[in-house]
């Protein structure tokens, strides 16, 4: 019984000696998505409200369009002008056109014809003759001149039935894929006055109401992304060398149903003196170093930035 008795009492004696892993003081912290467009305008319609919850990709906001939508239409007509112009180019003369330079043609070679007949016909006189020589100069003259005018036509209509010359086709297209970039260009601004939200997360505040004039850059929803929730903790010079990254914690605050858990993301590099907000007659003095620890995205929408919290090392 005697025995019985030691035994039990050195095992409580062993349960008494083992402390509990030391709890921290720290608070949660936010990192918040700043949501701003490009360009100034007037607010022209707010889509959300303080409090909301958003999925990515939702529309936020819109600011006043008409530059922008005015400076697009002008980009589209010049893209379509510039498109016509070379389709203009690839193709031969209207088929109206051609029919006149074929016309002329036929009348060359008429006029050719009537030519060789009238040289032929005077060189016969010449030759017996009843005409001058100059005469006949004229009509060889008249001769080769209705021939060259022949071949003119002939060049005109084969040319007519051809696309415009390489160089120029080129530089039609480089004004082709000018407008395109123009026209890219207008719509990329255009966009940049209807915002949509980059990440899911909580809208926790709106800067600015409906018809104020927005700075260009000047956020206008300001955004807390779960995951962007974290919780920092100070601890003591000699604990921070044993921690890691990802290193297991759990962090528990009045209202908290049940502990949450986080892992370590970021130990500081340099120590700091103890902060206010965990400052008492304790640790006054002490070298403490900031410790960053991340929950899962599900958990951290339990906590609230600014709110207190418990930290203990798993």
């Amino acid at each position: 019984m005697r025995n019985s008795l030691s035994v039990l009492l050195v095992a409580l004696l062993a349960g008494c000696s083992h402390e509990a892993p030391p709890l921290y003081q720290g608070y949660a912290e936010g990192e918040f998505v700043r949501v701003a467009a490009t360009y100034a305008g007037s607010l022209t319609s707010l889509a959300v409200q303080r409090g909301a919850q958003v999925e990515a990709g939702v529309p936020l906001f819109v600011l006043e369009q008409e530059n922008e939508k005015a400076a697009r239409d002008e980009a589209a007509g010049h893209l379509k002008q510039a498109e016509s112009q070379l389709e203009n180019l690839k193709k031969a003369k209207r088929p109206t056109e051609i029919d006149a330079i074929v016309a002329q043609r036929e009348q060359a070679r008429a006029a050719l014809k009537l030519s060789e007949d009238d040289y032929a016909r005077d060189d016969r006189l010449a030759k017996a003759s009843f005409i001058s020589r100059q005469k006949l100069d004229a009509d060889l003259s008249a001769l080769k001149r209705d021939r060259e005018h022949l071949k003119e036509m002939e060049a005109q209509l084969a040319t007519a039935k051809l696309a415009a010359r390489v160089d120029e086709i080129r530089a039609a297209e480089a004004e082709v894929a000018a407008a395109r970039a123009t026209l890219a260009r207008a719509d990329w601004s255009l966009a940049q006055k209807s915002v949509k939200s980059p990440v899911a997360g909580l809208v926790q505040d709106t800067l600015y109401v409906q018809g104020e004039w927005v700075p260009a850059g000047s956020p206008v929803v300001s955004l807390l992304p779960p995951q962007n929730i974290k919780v920092r903790f100070f601890v003591p010079e000699a604990r921070a060398s044993s921690l890691k990254p990802g290193q297991a914690v759990t962090v528990t605050c009045d209202g908290c149903a049940a502990p949450i858990s986080a892992a370590v993301s970021y130990v500081a590099p340099q120590a700091e003196y103890t902060p206010p907000v965990i400052y008492s007659k304790e640790n006054r003095d002490k070298l403490v170093f900031l410790v960053e620890a991340r929950p899962a995205p599900a958990d951290a929408t339990k906590l609230r930035p600014g709110q207190p919290v418990d930290v203990r090392l798993k």
